[in-house]
C-alpha cells in the first residue's frame, strides 16, 4: 500500500507564492509520471501539471509561466511551485502518482489534496 500526503496549502495574496509538496510512501519500487491537479468550488478537476520519471514537464496554459513542476525520485516527492498567484488559482489541489509496487504491479494513488486560497 501506498500513501501520498500534500502539504504546503494555506491562504496567499495575489501576487505571491506557496510551493506544494507532495511525498509517497510504503511500497515503492519507482513512481513513473506525479501529478497535480486542481478543483474549484463548482468547477470540474482539471489537470494543472505532469512531470515524468525522467522529468519531462507539463503544465496547463492557464498556470504556464507561473507554476513550476519539479521532482526529487530518491524521496518519492513532486513539488508545485506557485508564483504571482491569482484569486482564480483557489481551488483543492490534489497529487497523483502513478506508482510501480512491484516488477508486474503498477497502482495510480492519489492523495487528499490541500486548500490553496488566493485572496487580498
Amino acid at each position: 500500500q501506498v500513501q501520498l500526503v500534500e502539504s504546503g496549502g494555506g491562504l496567499a495574496q495575489p501576487g505571491g507564492s506557496l510551493r506544494l509538496s507532495c511525498a509517497a510512501s510504503g511500497s515503492i519500487l519507482f513512481i513513473d509520471d506525479m501529478r497535480w491537479y486542481r478543483q474549484a468550488p463548482g468547477m470540474q478537476r482539471e489537470l494543472v501539471a505532469a512531470i515524468t520519471r525522467d522529468g519531462a514537464a507539463y503544465s496547463a496554459d492557464s498556470v504556464k509561466g507561473r507554476f513550476t513542476i519539479s521532482r526529487d525520485n530518491a524521496k518519492h516527492t513532486v513539488y508545485l511551485q506557485m508564483n504571482n498567484l491569482k484569486p482564480e488559482d483557489t481551488a483543492v489541489y490534489t497529487c497523483n502518482a502513478d506508482v510501480q509496487e512491484t516488477t508486474f504491479s503498477s497502482t495510480s494513488y492519489w492523495g487528499r489534496g490541500t486548500q490553496v486560497t488566493v485572496s487580498s
